[in-house]
């Protein structure tokens, strides 16, 4: 991505990400990691229910599909919609580390109008780590997953642990998740960026 700022850029002494041994496999669908997270919890009626999909190494895959509660200008989609599909693809890269992060910085590009009604074809990788850093990137492409780029962005996520939901959410919110006798959906309630 041409005009990336230095913060997204990862220093000279960062790491290639590995992917966790107990990371879901390749062509494994993620599924929502908090049921009422806009970009990907079917409890958000005009949420986004984006789902990501484990890809090789530390990569991902998704699919969103602009409906009309996601527009901005008539007929097209929301920038912020856009972004929010992108962050919340890149935030899914985290469960492949199996570390809790949330988004420090996101730069988007927005290359060409996604239309209502579109399929937008996430695909997302991190590309460094660096201490509790995490740099990544993804693209979002119309017309199929090898079609012309609509959206790019770059992220820093940084690594928290579990505190910083429970210091900084909603007391109701937070007891409802840390509740659920589910342990797996318990723990990846506070897995990504929420």
């Amino acid at each position: 991505m041409s005009g990336t700022s230095a913060a997204l850029t990862p220093p000279a002494d960062a790491v290639k990400p590995v992917r966790h041994p107990e990371a879901p496999a390749p062509g494994e669908l993620l599924g929502a990691h908090y049921e009422h997270c806009f970009g990907c919890g079917s409890g958000q009626p005009h949420g986004l229910h984006l789902q990501a999909r484990a890809g090789e190494g530390v990569r991902v895959t998704a699919e969103f599909t602009v409906k009309a509660a996601h527009q901005g200008a008539p007929g097209l989609a929301h920038g912020g919609v856009l972004a929010t599909a992108l962050d919340e693809t890149l935030g899914s890269l985290n469960w492949l580390l199996r570390v809790i992060a949330v988004t420090g910085r996101l730069e988007t590009d927005f290359v060409r109008p996604v239309p209502v009604d579109t399929v937008l074809f996430l695909d997302a990788e991190v590309t460094a780590v660096r201490g509790r850093k995490i740099y990544s990137r993804a693209t979002g492409r119309i017309g199929g997953p090898d079609g012309p780029v609509a959206v790019r962005a770059d992220a820093l996520f940084i690594e928290v642990k579990v505190d910083h939901f429970i210091e900084n959410g909603r007391p109701a919110e937070i007891q409802a998740a840390m509740a659920d006798p589910d342990q797996v959906r318990r723990a990846r309630a506070f897995e990504v960026n929420p």
